[in-house]
């Protein structure tokens, strides 16, 4: 027994988290570790913002835990959680499992002294990586992209719209965005791409400092959910994958807690 951590699963969340983990490999090597242990080993490191190798020594050895992050994130089961759980949770607060429309918008953040791709933001002053995220009306992760902080929101728009096209997501038909991603090039290509609609939601002209926008504040809401998970609020992996399958975790540990309070809706 170890001791228990504020980012461990409870007993209802492992249970609607449990049956989305990958099974053993056959063959070789029988798994040794408790899955259970590795899982909250990673949400520990997600909302923390520990190293991999200052990982607490009750848990499994870093190497282990890592290479199961790693290995989940190569073969997708990463997002394919947060899609499930996604879904489930719509479902949890009344809605269609698919949703109808969709917020994009973009965050710069700064790097740590890693190797990888970054850029400089010249509008946020920041060096480091940009965040692409599309979300649904309740804030939650649709598909992500990660790029360096220097490539243009348009640019990083159509890549991370291409992804959203290859999911599916046969209900969708009205994407909101802000100023910065104002072209008639990208709309007319979505909507060739995907008969999806993108609408701008401009900022009022006479607005001063801050301002609370129709629809905008969906996305600006997830983008302060991520940033409370410590590993989030600096970009600290090598690869964009790692940064996108980091998000992917965030997302998975905040809805497996929110069905957690009526488990019978998913189970």
């Amino acid at each position: 027994m170890r001791k228990k951590y504020p980012s461990d699963l409870g007993d209802a969340q492992w249970l609607i988290l449990e049956p989305l983990i990958p099974p053993a490999k056959s063959g070789g090597r029988h798994r040794s570790v408790n899955i259970y242990d590795i899982v909250c080993a990673i949400f520990y490191v997600a909302r923390s913002g520990c190293a991999w190798r200052m990982l607490p020594h009750d848990f499994p050895c870093w190497q282990t835990v890592y290479g199961y992050f790693r290995r989940w994130q190569r073969d997708g089961t990463w997002e394919r959680m947060n899609d499930v759980l996604r879904e489930a949770t719509r479902q949890s607060a009344g809605r269609d499992p698919e949703p109808t429309a969709g917020i994009i918008d973009s965050q710069s953040v700064k790097m740590s002294r890693v190797s990888g791709e970054r850029g400089y933001d010249r509008f946020k002053h920041t060096l480091g990586r940009k965040r692409h995220v599309l979300v649904d009306v309740m804030g939650l992760l649709l598909t992500i992209y990660c790029g360096p902080a220097s490539e243009q929101d348009k640019t990083g728009a159509r890549q991370l719209f291409q992804r959203a096209a290859r999911k599916g997501f046969a209900r969708l038909e009205l994407i909101w965005a802000d100023g910065g991603y104002q072209s008639d090039p990208l709309t007319t290509w979505l909507y060739q791409l995907t008969t999806w609609i993108l609408t701008l939601v401009p900022r009022p002209k006479d607005q001063q400092g801050f301002a609370v926008l129709p629809r905008r504040w969906v996305v600006e809401r997830t983008f302060g959910w991520l940033t409370g998970y410590r590993r989030l609020a600096r970009d600290y992996e090598s690869e964009p994958a790692s940064a996108e399958a980091m998000v992917y975790v965030a997302m998975i540990h905040l809805m497996v807690r929110r069905l957690a309070k009526n488990p019978a809706l998913f189970l």
